[in-house]
């Protein structure tokens, strides 16, 4: 696993580089990964506006600012994620303004389709699912677990949803971004710190 994370390290972007590289492929009309479609190139823009109106938007709470700065050890967060995934541009900017307030995290993001030996690692339910959170230990490079591919909300309404209507459509869709729209990145927040602050007590009674 170590071996997996360090290599893809070595191939990541910060934040702004890959919010570069969605706009540099955008004017050439393309989106990030193999396929290139119409539909991702669409999808890609609107994502990519998304992601400015929410880098302007999203805020961290006094409360779990506390907390991340609470963080005995330092982190990177290595995230997989595509410019064209509706997920990950709702969870990368609180991401971003989480790892900025905390001073003791670093946020990384890879391409799956540029790093399959850790993407298969993190299945969610033995299926490549994105975006997927990673925490590295930053000094040891020991994985601390994961978190993704969306907040619980999320994954509730999506069940509740096809089992209502067998299959995700566009309201489903529209749906979905109402939800994230309401939730204002909180859910993301509150679950990965919960995740982080678990795994940090459990890491530091076993040394």
């Amino acid at each position: 696993m170590k071996t997996a994370v360090a290599k893809s390290l070595f191939k990541s972007h910060d934040y702004h580089e890959f919010r570069k590289l969605i706009s540099d492929l955008l004017l050439e009309g393309k989106s990030t990964g193999n396929e290139q479609s119409e539909s991702h190139t669409r999808i890609s823009g609107l994502n990519d506006a998304r992601m400015d109106m929410l880098d302007k938007t999203i805020t961290i709470s006094e409360e779990n600012i506390a907390k991340l700065k609470s963080l005995k050890k330092k982190y990177i967060w290595l995230v997989l994620a595509e410019g064209w995934c509706a997920d990950s541009s709702q969870i990368l900017p609180v991401l971003n303004k989480m790892a900025h307030e905390s001073g003791k995290i670093d946020l990384k993001i890879v391409l799956p389709e540029e790093n399959e030996d850790l993407m298969d690692l993190f299945l969610t339910d033995d299926v490549r699912k994105i975006p997927k959170v990673i925490v590295v230990d930053k000094e040891s490079g020991d994985v601390y677990g994961s978190w993704g591919p969306m907040p619980k909300g999320v994954s509730d309404l999506i069940r509740s949803y096809k089992e209502k209507n067998g299959c995700i459509d566009e309201a489903a869709k529209a749906d979905l971004q109402t939800w994230y729209m309401k939730d204002k990145g909180i859910s993301t927040q509150n679950e990965l710190i919960g995740l982080m602050l678990e795994q940090e007590q459990l890491h530091l009674l076993e040394e």
